[in-house]
């Protein structure tokens, strides 16, 4: 593992409680939430309008795990990036609203907790809250993860 080179690149010692970062934005389409139905959640409201319009949903929803995944594709894209990656340790995840065709995403993450390590000092966890937004401005998805943070230098370039 190396670290970034982006001399704008964020470490363990630069993050601080509170501090808080927001992505891009990413529009959801239908045949993308079908798509990924198809490979990974075959569920007949992610994949079939008439039964969707039948479901809880009332209509086409995308997957909570599509969800996920586009979660995760804007956080990697945050400026600055996190120096070591993004390196998960686990997650507490929650969908309070369904994610519609043609909803536009956006991310906005806080740091909850830092915690440097006792027993390997060029690291720590950082524990994060992460909100992912429709165009409404409405949730759509909380994450609570924790990741592994390496201090600046602690890895090899």
């Amino acid at each position: 593992m190396t670290e970034s080179t982006d001399p704008q690149a964020l470490f363990l010692d630069d993050l601080t409680i509170g501090q808080t970062f927001e992505s891009e934005t990413y529009r959801v389409g239908e045949e993308q939430i079908k798509a990924f139905a198809r490979e990974f959640d075959p569920q007949p409201f992610h994949l079939d309008d008439t039964a969707a319009k039948n479901s809880v949903f009332s209509g086409l929803a995308a997957s909570g795990w599509h969800t996920a995944a586009i979660t995760m594709r804007l956080i990697t894209g945050i400026r600055p990036i996190f120096g070591s990656g993004v390196i998960g340790l686990g997650a507490e995840i929650a969908w309070p609203r369904p994610v519609r065709p043609d909803d536009v995403l956006r991310v906005v993450m806080k740091i909850a907790e830092i915690i440097p390590s006792r027993t390997r000092p060029d690291r720590g966890v950082v524990a994060m809250y992460c909100e992912t937004f429709n165009q409404r401005g409405e949730v759509v998805q909380t994450l609570k993860p924790k990741l592994v943070m390496y201090r600046r230098g602690a890895l090899r370039t």
